[in-house]
């Protein structure tokens, strides 16, 4: 095994996933990290995220541990608006979305490994079973953002963190999150080593 588990492995070696994973930061030492006015974007949009109570009930009754790493920057509008909806995902799981954040920039080694469109785009979220075998990675803006800069062509592709974001908007984009949680705990909870594992 290679002693630089940062320069030398790939995005499915297990072991660089675990060690990412391992220095990643829970939500309030990330938020930490941030300048006040950054703290206060963040906070302004946690308030105003809520899941559904169907969307608790789903992520709620989650049977399998997901591993979570959010490549994010505190300084970025996309992230702004979606770290909070992660981490009302992750309050949601009863423990069982193990979600740490990453710096983009102190981690370009992991940035690197999940380019978006060949772009250092943010956030990006590595999902990864409980033993930190890669399920995959989601990221950038999602659909129903997508949809929105499409019908307003000529508006900003990434607002400044802080700016007023309409609630439809939010709404929808937490669907669209909690429908890739969904996704890769399916995949999970159907995988058949984990199965075996778990003698489920």
């Amino acid at each position: 095994m290679p002693t630089d588990l940062t320069q030398d492995c790939s995005l499915t070696d297990a072991a660089y996933l675990k060690l990412k994973h391992r220095d990643g930061l829970g939500y309030d030492d990330y938020l930490a990290t941030g300048t006040d006015a950054q703290r206060e974007g963040w906070g302004k949009i946690y308030d105003q995220v809520t899941l559904s109570a169907e969307q608790q009930a789903l992520v709620g009754g989650f049977v399998r541990e997901i591993k979570v790493l959010a490549v994010s920057g505190m300084w970025c509008g996309d992230c702004v608006r979606q770290g909070p909806m992660l981490q009302k995902i992750a309050e949601a799981s009863n423990g069982k979305v193990d979600l740490k954040w990453l710096d983009r920039d102190e981690h370009i080694d992991l940035q690197e490994k999940v380019k978006v469109c060949g772009g250092n785009r943010v956030p990006v979220v590595i999902f990864a079973a409980e033993d930190f075998e890669l399920v995959g990675y989601d990221g950038d803006k999602l659909l129903s953002r997508y949809r929105a800069m499409a019908k307003s062509a000529l508006g900003p592709n990434c607002p400044l963190p802080g700016a007023p974001v309409p609630q439809d908007e939010l709404d929808a984009e937490i669907a669209d999150w909690v429908d890739a949680f969904e996704r890769v705990h399916l995949l999970l909870r159907l995988s058949g080593r984990l199965r075996k594992r778990h003698g489920d």
